[in-house]
């Protein structure tokens, strides 16, 4: 187990005992989102140079109305000079929220935007299909040129046409004239 799900476990577990669970989630991707814009802020939390009394009023000061949970697990990780893991943990995080909720994330990628109608649809499907509560990411990649791709619990379906095409050139070059 990863010092990043060391870290995500016992904060869920923490958080679900406290019953804050989705706070801590929203302060989490906030901070994760605040701290991807600033590397030399994390870089400067991680290094060993300033003393960890100064890091940590430097935590206080930027993270003031994020929960305590969330500030002290940046805190601890100031401490060990392991900011940098941050968003491992982030992403470990969601996934238990995620499971412990019966949440799944399924990401449709296709060449053109899907209608509302579209994606509501292919989220009734797969709700159906696997038991769980659908959230789409819908993405584009005009690269495709039709059909979707979906990846989905750890699967990939793909149904684009880019993909159909691939398929009929290696059959072509496979046959044997």
């Amino acid at each position: 187990m990863s010092g990043a799900s060391n870290y995500s476990e016992a904060l869920f577990s923490l958080s679900e005992e406290m019953g804050n669970s989705e706070a801590v989630l929203s302060d989490l991707n906030v901070t994760a989102d605040i701290l991807k814009g600033y590397p030399e802020y994390v870089k400067l939390l991680d290094t060993p140079a300033i003393s960890v009394p100064e890091k940590l009023s430097l935590i206080d000061e930027a993270f003031g109305s994020v929960t305590t949970t969330v500030k002290s697990v940046i805190k601890i990780l100031a401490e060990k000079h392991s900011v940098h893991v941050f968003p491992d943990i982030v992403k470990e995080y969601a996934v238990r929220y995620n499971e412990a909720r019966g949440i799944c994330t399924a990401e449709i990628i296709s060449a053109v935007e899907l209608t509302e109608s579209q994606t509501q649809k292919l989220k009734e499907k797969l709700e159906n299909m696997t038991g769980k509560t659908i959230v789409i990411k819908n993405t584009t990649d005009k690269s495709l040129l039709g059909g979707i791709k979906l990846r989905y619990l750890g699967k990939e379906l793909d149904g684009t046409l880019k993909a159909r095409l691939s398929a009929i050139e290696k059959s072509l070059k496979n046959t044997i004239i």
